[in-house]
């Protein structure tokens, strides 16, 4: 479960123990995937933002490092929300603005290309 809430954005204790557990395992990346499609899975109706997803992103970036997160879009899948790439791609940078040039472009793609050896 990603534990969103999309109503007030609040991280799930139980989800956070978990991410917890995981980052723990210095082996262990976090893919940031699916935050769109995961607001109201069942209608894709329910509004967000940058805050719903806020408490999410810190939680992981502060467990993880930018070092061990990259960004999933969730193309396709995405598109049943009504949302596009270029939404998700510009909710990312904007939950990402506070890290350096160097730890976003890490995020947005550079860690990818290393964990999946391209």
């Amino acid at each position: 479960s990603s534990g969103i809430n999309a109503e007030y954005g609040e991280v799930d204790p139980g989800w956070r123990r978990d991410m917890e557990a995981a980052a723990a395992c210095p082996n262990v990346h976090c893919k940031m995937s699916g935050l769109v499609t995961e607001v109201d899975p069942e209608h894709h109706r329910a509004p967000f933002d940058a805050s719903t997803f806020r408490g999410h992103v810190d939680v992981v970036l502060g467990l993880f490092g930018p070092g061990r997160v990259m960004m999933g879009s969730d193309w396709p899948v995405l598109e049943l929300t009504g949302a596009t790439y270029s939404t998700v791609l510009g909710l990312h940078r904007e939950l990402l603005s506070a890290l350096s040039e160097k730890e976003r472009d890490a995020v947005l793609g550079g860690n990818a290309i290393s964990f999946y050896k391209l």
